[in-house]
């Protein structure tokens, strides 16, 4: 499994340590960015890390900002990202179970490391559910 992963500034330190602690469960990791702790805009990191879920040169994606929101609503104005904001293990779970999220966003200001690590294991662990969620998976896509 390859993950692409990025974050602003307010998640920079987060990124870096999930980076880490990915690679010590042998997953391949490629960073998307930003590179260091200096203000920038979110959507030059997720748009690109969007574009590699995509066409597929990355399998899943991880995203983080200070609110997530901003990191969600970019990666969302792509046709074929389905990014689940979480907060808890009980949302990163849900956002794969009943929305087979390809990138999960998280909130780097509002969760603690331990939890962003936790919400990760539980999202790389969770199956999607199919049924009767794939019909509204469905009618996401405007055509």
């Amino acid at each position: 499994m390859k993950i692409g992963i990025c974050s602003d500034h307010a998640g920079f330190d987060y990124k870096e340590r999930l980076i880490a602690y990915l690679k010590s469960k042998n997953v391949e990791v490629e960073d998307f960015g930003t590179h260091s702790t200096e203000s920038m805009d979110y959507p030059d990191v997720a748009h690109p890390l969007a574009e590699a879920v995509e066409n597929g040169s990355v399998d899943k994606g991880i995203a983080m900002c200070g609110t997530g929101n901003g990191m969600a609503i970019t990666l969302n104005k792509h046709q074929g990202i389905r990014a689940g904001l979480a907060w808890n293990t009980d949302i990163a779970a849900l956002v794969k179970k009943h929305n087979n999220a390809n990138v999960l966003v998280m909130p780097a200001r509002f969760a603690t490391f331990d939890e962003i690590v936790k919400m990760t294991d539980t999202w790389l662990t969770t199956g999607y559910e199919g049924g009767r969620h794939q019909k509204r998976l469905d009618k996401i896509p405007v055509l």
